[in-house]
């Protein structure tokens, strides 16, 4: 198995949701963790908790779809942490609607932040990894880039682009030491999908929960290093 205790990791979009709920698991772990996002307050009381649980916490505030912001951003991080063992591409946004009815400006963002996010952020924590000849980077898709639906053409594609990416970054560094993990989970309670109208915050018994997820991503980093969870759907059992 293993052992995670000491590690730092990095959570893009860990201030809430299923970011926070990896992060909490971490820290309970013992990794020390750098959370990202765009708000500030959101950010700092994640932290405080987090430094509860006895571990380093810091943030940094910026928004993964400005790779001039990214690269600041992560520089700092590294540069307080000392290192990076942990990346979770977490960071992502959704809109629902049309093809044809959906504005330009929309889809174009789910892009940039869903895909250039994610690409921005592995690009400037990867040299890292390689440079020390280990590394995790867990990478959030969804069971929309599985199996397009009506109203989610923008959202489904950017899941798609994630799957391919990550599944050909594991391939390119698996020769470093760095395993890639996909992540597609189905429906999770958080802030997003409550104000999607997807989910609501009293279905803890028949909707996957944050903390669902969180634990997945442990399970995986606690495998011995001579295997790697390549991919994985995570489902509830309720229909």
């Amino acid at each position: 198995m293993t052992k995670l205790k000491n590690k730092n990791a990095i959570i893009t979009g860990g201030g809430r949701g299923l970011g926070k709920a990896t992060a909490i698991a971490f820290a309970k772990e013992g990794i020390n963790i750098a959370i990202t996002g765009r708000n500030e307050t959101v950010l700092q009381e994640t932290v405080n908790e987090l430094k509860e649980l006895g571990v380093n916490a810091i943030y940094a505030t910026f928004d993964v779809s400005d790779y001039e912001a990214v690269k600041g951003g992560i520089k700092s991080i590294i540069e307080e942490l000392g290192s990076v063992d942990i990346l979770v591409n977490n960071a992502g946004i959704a809109a629902f609607g049309t093809l044809n009815d959906m504005k330009v400006e929309d889809w174009s963002q789910i892009i940039q932040t869903n895909v250039m996010g994610m690409y921005y952020v592995t690009k400037e924590v990867l040299p890292h990894l390689i440079d020390q000849n280990d590394g995790e980077i867990i990478n959030v898709s969804s069971t929309a880039g599985l199996s397009g639906n009506a109203t989610t053409s923008a959202y489904s594609a950017s899941k798609f682009a994630v799957i391919g990416m990550s599944e050909s970054l594991m391939k390119e560094v698996r020769k470093n030491n760095i395993r890639v993990c996909t992540l597609t989970p189905s429906t999770i309670v958080s802030d997003m999908s409550v104000g999607l109208g997807i989910a609501n915050h009293d279905t803890e018994d028949s909707v996957l929960q944050p903390e669902d997820f969180a634990e997945l991503v442990v399970a995986g980093l606690k495998l011995p290093k001579r295997a790697m969870l390549k991919s994985a759907a995570l489902w509830s059992t309720n229909p």
